[in-house]
């Protein structure tokens, strides 16, 4: 499988990665999780501040040499991130990763449903200005709604593609991550909700109440206004549809 394959572009500006560690604030108390660690640069740097790094690797060619390189607090995984449980690793409590960008969307949200407390990440730029976006802006979508539910979100910093090898076509960003302690609203049915989500932003340029009719069989604009489309929607706003919607089904 190519690097192009595998959407690895590897971040060769060291100041970036300086800045990284420094964004999460990595000390000797941390255990730290890095995805698709490469030649190794960013690890090494993570290992002089944390207390362990654990580095996940597909990419069988950087593993002898990152096996002769590492520092000894490092444990080196050779697997596909995506099938890893992270249960059976050592509890890590944070992650710092140049992300792999084709894998950006399910590692994310895999990474949501672990214990951890901060996360610093880089993204395509394009992607992380979807993880941020507010209800009536352009790139407001699925993405934005879910991790608004799941953590507090802030890209940090923008980051050149000169800064990589190979060069990405579009810049980068930053992101600082932080899983919420409590949800900013409340949902009856959680899987619902997410379903009722991908369902709305799947077909974003109709209105929900004729989404709702095809998709549900049912009509509850008297109770909530829903000649509008899905983009008008806070998160909030989706997930009190979401509930009103549970307690009709269940009338």
């Amino acid at each position: 499988m190519t690097l192009k394959k595998l959407g690895q572009n590897f971040l060769i500006d060291k100041d970036v990665a300086k800045r990284e560690i420094k964004y999460c604030n990595i000390t000797k108390d941390d255990v730290v999780l890095e995805i698709g660690p490469g030649k190794g640069a960013l690890t090494t740097l993570l290992a002089k501040r944390a207390r362990k790094v654990i580095a996940i690797e597909i990419d069988e060619r950087f593993i002898d040499d990152l096996k002769k390189n590492l520092p000894k607090n490092v444990l080196l995984i050779r697997a596909d991130v995506l099938k890893v449980d992270f249960k059976t690793l050592p509890k890590f409590n944070k992650i710092v990763s140049n992300l792999p960008y084709q894998i950006s969307s399910p590692i994310t949200f895999k990474f949501l449903e672990y214990d951890f407390s901060q996360a610093i990440l880089i993204y395509q730029k394009e992607f992380a200005d979807r993880m941020v976006a507010k209800a009536g802006s352009k790139d407001y979508s699925r993405l934005s709604v879910g991790i608004y539910y799941k953590a507090r979100c802030e890209i940090v910093e923008t980051v050149p593609k000169t800064c990589f090898d190979p060069q990405p076509k579009v810049e980068s960003c930053i992101v600082n991550l932080l899983p919420r302690a409590s949800h900013p609203f409340s949902v009856s049915n959680e899987n619902f909700f997410f379903e009722l989500t991908r369902e709305l932003f799947n077909h974003r340029r109709k209105k929900i109440k004729n989404i709702l009719q095809k998709t549900y069989g049912i009509d509850c604009e008297e109770i909530l206004d829903t000649d509008k489309r899905v983009e008008e929607l806070t998160p909030e706003q989706i997930g009190k549809l979401s509930n009103i919607l549970l307690e009709i089904q269940h009338k």
